[in-house]
């Protein structure tokens, strides 16, 4: 996909799963992650994010101090 914004993306992109091939495509990201009824890496904090557990149930948890 030809992404125009995809640079700009990537330099902030806090996803850190190497062969994604999403990365930088937000709007692919999202779509992806929500119709397996999760949600995408740059809603984690860098350490959440590292444990690639993108489950909703996961994130709530993450605000709750859980």
């Amino acid at each position: 996909m030809n992404c125009l914004n995809k640079k700009k993306n990537t330099d902030f992109c806090g996803c850190t799963y190497a062969a994604c091939s999403r990365k930088g495509i937000c709007c692919e990201c999202v779509r992806y992650h929500l119709s397996s009824d999760e949600l995408p890496g740059c809603f984690f904090p860098p350490e959440a994010e590292k444990t690639y557990d993108r489950s909703k149930k996961y994130y709530f948890s993450l605000s709750r101090g859980k």
